[in-house]
């Protein structure tokens, strides 16, 4: 098996120009103007397979060249894309992974990354894969990279990892930033042996961002900032003022995903269900009645000028189910994601060319007040929504039709 993977991707591979840059100062791909605003199109059809489809229109707008810099929102999505190869065994979409990967990694396994913000990290998770579907020992050595850089790390005086180590982000903790890392990190253990310090270090960095930044109606602020000197920082509790719902998101896809991977009896276990069933019963009690979806500015959706973001709806849609289906959570929540399923796919739609267009979704965002999210550019087919899109899309049609809520 592994030495034909190893043929489809060599069959497949594409030679690349270099191109390096900080993950956060990368942009991230977006279609041309011309499919920013989607034109009247054909509604999906239940038939239609999505995950598919919406790869197979990536791809064909960006080549492994063109679709980005190593940056966490190209491997947001090429791990979703990632996810729909490991269901339809279409080795073009393993060797496209493979292709962007090869920009980066040398033959000889060297990266040329500093790996000084956890955003950097999360593309890491594509090294981990191509070690265990090729067993090239190129992708070893530069994963390795990154979990070495965790031992000389910055952190919080509770160790949480510092979003950056930089000035502007010193003493920050950013809900983001658990996704960034931590996934990548218990999926690097299992694979290189390293279970035991990865488990524990995840479940730590889970728990230390959760007891900062969960409030009392279950949602996470968007950050922390242990010194108190961010502008956005509250003096008294060193949080910032308002929940963006994708900061949110990547904390509960980055929690569900650690809970897989922990031991059945780990210590912080307890600690981490009790932070996702509290943002789970906050997630239900925020949910859009009328679309299904969630807003920008979470528990604000009762004001004008908020609006549904399409990302952070995939991301707790997916973690819901999941969630149910782990047995994290009370069966009840299956129709909370099943609302939620249904309102991202209301967001999908066909254009004139064949191809799938997703709306709705938030251009990249840093720390800021109400103001400053209402007024973030909403965009079709960003990486971070089609990232979000496919592993929701992923799960939610392979659970089984009592925990999808579905209705016959």
């Amino acid at each position: 098996m592994r030495r034909r993977l190893r043929a489809a991707l060599t069959a497949g591979a594409l030679a690349t120009a270099l191109l390096t840059g900080s993950a956060e100062a990368v942009p991230t791909a977006t279609a041309p103007a011309a499919a920013r605003t989607p034109a009247p199109a054909a509604r999906p059809r239940s038939t239609t397979d999505w995950s598919v489809a919406v790869v197979d229109s990536t791809t064909a707008r960006y080549t492994p060249s063109t679709i980005g810099g190593w940056s966490y929102p190209v491997g947001l999505y090429l791990y979703g894309q990632y996810l729909t190869y490991r269901r339809t065994h279409d080795a073009r979409y393993l060797s496209y992974i493979k292709s962007y990967v090869d920009r980066f990694v040398k033959s000889d396994g060297s990266i040329d990354q500093s790996f000084d913000s956890l955003d950097s990290m999360q593309a890491g998770r594509l090294l981990v894969i191509l070690h265990h579907e090729t067993g090239q020992d190129r992708y070893r050595k530069a994963a390795r990279k990154i979990r070495d850089r965790l031992d000389t790390y910055p952190r919080t005086s509770d160790g949480g990892f510092w979003h950056a180590d930089t000035s502007s982000r010193a003493h920050q903790l950013w809900s983001d930033g658990v996704y960034m890392v931590n996934p990548f990190l218990v999926e690097y253990g299992k694979e290189f042996g390293d279970a035991t310090y990865a488990n524990d270090e995840a479940a730590k960095q889970l728990y230390v961002y959760g007891s900062h930044l969960q409030t009392p109606n279950g949602l996470l602020r968007h950050a922390y900032d242990e010194s108190r000197t961010a502008s956005w920082a509250d003096p008294a509790t060193g949080l910032a003022p308002e929940h963006w719902c994708r900061a949110v998101g990547w904390y509960a896809m980055a929690v569900t995903d650690v809970l897989d991977a922990l031991p059945a009896r780990h210590p912080r276990r307890p600690e981490l269900l009790a932070i996702l069933r509290k943002l789970a019963a906050g997630l239900e009690t925020y949910q859009d009645p009328v679309t299904g979806r969630w807003f920008q500015v979470i528990d604000k959706g009762g004001r004008a000028d908020d609006w549904t973001e399409t990302s952070c709806s995939s991301m707790f849609t997916y973690a819901l189910s999941r969630g149910v289906q782990q047995g994290y959570l009370d069966p009840h929540y299956a129709q909370v994601a099943r609302r939620g399923y249904e309102g991202v796919l209301a967001q999908l739609s066909v254009g004139s060319d064949g191809r799938t267009d997703l709306a709705g979704i938030s251009v990249g965002t840093n720390v800021g007040d109400y103001a400053y999210y209402i007024a973030r550019a909403r965009a079709t087919n960003d990486l971070h929504g089609l990232g979000a899109f496919l592993i929701m899309n992923e799960q939610l049609r392979t659970t089984r039709p009592s925990q999808r809520g579905d209705q016959s």
